[in-house]
This record gives structure tokens, sequence and C-alpha cells, in this order.
């Protein structure tokens, strides 16, 4: 009996223990910024030019509260590409970047198509979610993934472990979500995903590699 106790007074212990230093460790977080504003991504890529910039209304810039974000319409011919960009110099609860599958839905979207697409990037491919949408008969295609200064992620699940890890290894919790909207017509799928790969670099100078 006094034995048991003695374990179950221990594990107590070094429970409460590892939750003062994740808590202690969560609070060092390190604000990043960007080596180069959003703005300077390029207003013609990869055969797209810039229509215009749509600022965030003020109760969606509350609820995603980025340090920065990007917001712009892109045109070729008779085709728009929207282009959705928020950094968060560092993430916390509350302040962390949100799912298009979780945000979208509220929006009147239907996620009807769940897939991922491979974005030829520095010699490689990189993967990316695509998903189908549609909003009152509109179908559109979706690719977005999540980018840091050091990494590419499609899995909000993933990218929610490498958080924690670096929350408690290195404090450096800095990232962004990219997304990028089509029209669900035949070849847009595949100028999303040339699109992608001719935007990747231009993020990955604005976040600081």
């Amino acid at each position: 009996m006094v034995l048991r106790t003695s374990f179950s007074f221990i594990g107590t212990t070094l429970l409460l223990i590892g939750t003062i230093f994740a808590s202690t460790l969560a609070e060092h977080r390190v604000s990043e910024s960007l080596a180069e504003p959003l703005s300077g991504i390029g207003p013609d890529i990869s055969g797209w030019t810039l229509a215009f910039d749509t600022p965030l209304s003020a109760p969606t810039l509350r609820a995603l509260k980025p340090t920065s974000y990007l917001a712009r319409t892109y045109r070729k011919g008779s085709f728009n590409l929207d282009l959705f960009v928020a950094f968060y110099a560092q993430q916390r609860a509350g302040e962390s970047m949100h799912s298009p599958k979780h945000c979208l839905p509220g929006s009147g979207w239907e996620i009807w198509n769940h897939g991922s697409a491979l974005v030829p990037f520095n010699g490689k491919q990189v993967t990316v979610n695509q998903y189908g949408i549609e909003n009152m008969g509109a179908r559109m295609i979706m690719v977005y993934w999540y980018q840091s200064k050091s990494r590419i992620i499609a899995s909000e699940y993933l990218a929610k472990l490498i958080l924690a890890r670096d929350t408690l290894l290195t404090g450096h919790t800095g990232g962004s979500i990219v997304r990028i909207i089509v029209p669900d017509v035949p070849g847009m799928a595949q100028e999303a995903t040339r699109f992608a790969s001719a935007l990747i670099p231009q993020m990955q100078r604005c976040l600081g590699k």
C-alpha cells in the first residue's frame, strides 16, 4: 500500500514538473518577422497577372489574427485565380493558422473532394492539399499548404505536432498558410499547380530563406 502510494506520488510529481516545464518553454516563443513584405510577391506569376488586392474585413481580421496577410486576385484570359496568404510571427492558442477545412463550410462552401497534388520545387516535389469545393452550384479547386522558413507541410495534424515540438525545443513558431483557388474547369488544376510551383520560392524569400 505504501509502495503503491509512493509510485502514485512520484508519478503525479513528475507530471506536474513536466507541465510546468512545458508551460515555461511555451511562454518563450520567439516572434519572427518577415524578411520581405508579402506585398513583394510578384504581380506576374506563371502567366497570371495581378488584377487587384482585396483587403480583409475587420471581423475577418479579428477572427484570423494574422501578423501579415495578402489577399489577391490574378487573371489569365477570362479566368481568375484567388491567392490568400496569412503569416503568423508566432503561434499560440487563438492565434494560429485556421484550416480551410474548418473555415470554408462556415462560409457556405461544401468540400466535395479531398485530395492532394505534387508541386515541383527545387528539383523535387512537395505535397500540397487539393480540394474540390462548391457553393450554390459554383465549383472551384482549392490548393493550400503550410509554409515556414524550413518546411512545407500539407497535413494540419503534422503541422500541429511540429508546432508543439518547435514550441518546446526552439520557441520558433512562425509560419504561414498559403491558399490558391481557381475555377473547376479542365486544365485549371494544372494551372494551380504551376502557380504554386512559381509562388513557393517567392514565399521562401518573404519568410527569409
